[in-house]
């Protein structure tokens, strides 16, 4: 019995210690584990510290890579000003030296001599970098009475116009290898159509993209140039009985050309359509008149029936009454 109790004595102990020693190579183990990725997470605090330079220039905003300065942006250009000079065809040569020396062009001229009160209207073209620059020459050139500058960014269209134009391109790429495999007349013609029609798209966005181009690099600038005694727009415009009687006129020329235009459309409709249903209206009216009888013409009565079922005869006539003697 003794000895029994010492057997499970022993294995008890023996429990207890092996349990101890596993427990004490997991530490080991984690404490291993633990320590490797301990190390790797300082390696890698330390690496941005050894390369900051690049990691500022990867970071902003998270834009993957997109250029959205100010300087790389589409943006078109529009200004409008006008200014009151001494000599207006010396102004005009002014400006348009400013313009060519900018690297521009004149895009329109129209000119009015008439001494004092000449006038000139100049489009000028220059480019987009130049663009502030050349309105200050401008303004230089007398006395600036206004000015209005507009921009509109079309960034976002260039983008699109750009990445639609990549898709397009190899739609035909793709469309003229088909075309090269082509095996019958009809499978030939039926590519040969839609190559045509995917390079005309393509030839459509292409236009697009330079008018956009050609607006973004070139701005443009409109430019009214008045002599000493030249009215303006606003100090015509009296608010008097002709000023009156004109506008109502012009109202009245463009309400007459809207309706002649609308009477013009509608023409062909009512000739071809109102002519046959005014002759059918007036064919079934003839023909209804004709089988009315006239006013005039009743019917006739019936005729009373006989006891056997025949005409009713007449009652003999009445004799005169004779006079005396």
């Amino acid at each position: 019995m003794g000895g029994r109790r010492f057997r499970g004595l022993a294995l008890v102990v023996g429990l207890v210690a092996a349990l101890a020693v596993g427990g004490c190579g997991a530490d080991a183990d984690s404490g291993n584990d633990s320590a490797e990725p301990a190390a790797d997470r300082g390696a890698a605090r330390e690496q941005p510290a050894e390369g900051g330079a690049d990691g500022d220039q990867a970071a902003p905003g998270g834009t993957g890579g997109a250029d959205l300065r100010v300087d790389q942006r589409s943006i078109i250009y529009t200004g409008t000003m006008q200014v009151r000079v001494d000599d207006v065809e010396a102004a005009a040569r002014e400006a348009v030296t400013a313009v060519t020396a900018a690297g521009g062009f004149v895009g329109g001229d129209r000119r009015t001599s008439r001494s004092a009160e000449a006038r000139a209207t100049l489009t000028l073209r220059v480019p987009a970098d130049k663009f502030a620059g050349v309105i200050d020459q401008l303004a230089g050139l007398g006395r600036q009475e206004r000015r209005e500058i507009r921009t509109e960014d079309v960034t976002e269209q260039v983008v699109d116009l750009d990445s639609r134009i990549a898709t397009q391109r190899a739609r035909v790429e793709s469309a003229r290898k088909l075309l090269a495999q082509a095996s019958s007349v009809d499978e030939l013609v039926r590519l040969e159509n839609e190559v045509g029609t995917r390079q005309a798209d393509l030839a459509a966005l292409e236009a697009r993209k330079r008018r956009l181009a050609d607006l973004t690099s070139l701005s443009t600038i409109t430019v009214t140039l008045l002599g000493p005694d030249a009215s303006t727009a606003e100090e015509e415009a009296d608010l008097g009985f002709l000023s009156g009687l004109d506008g109502g006129w012009t109202a009245f020329r463009a309400s007459a050309r809207i309706a002649l235009t609308v009477l013009g459309a509608v023409l062909p409709f009512a000739v071809v359509i109102g002519v046959p249903l005014w002759l059918l209206l007036l064919w079934r009216r003839r023909r209804r008149a004709r089988r009315t009888p006239p006013p005039g013409l009743g019917a006739m009565p019936p005729v009373p029936a006989g006891p056997a079922g025949g005409p009713v005869s007449a009652p003999p006539p009445v004799p005169a009454a004779r006079s005396g003697p």
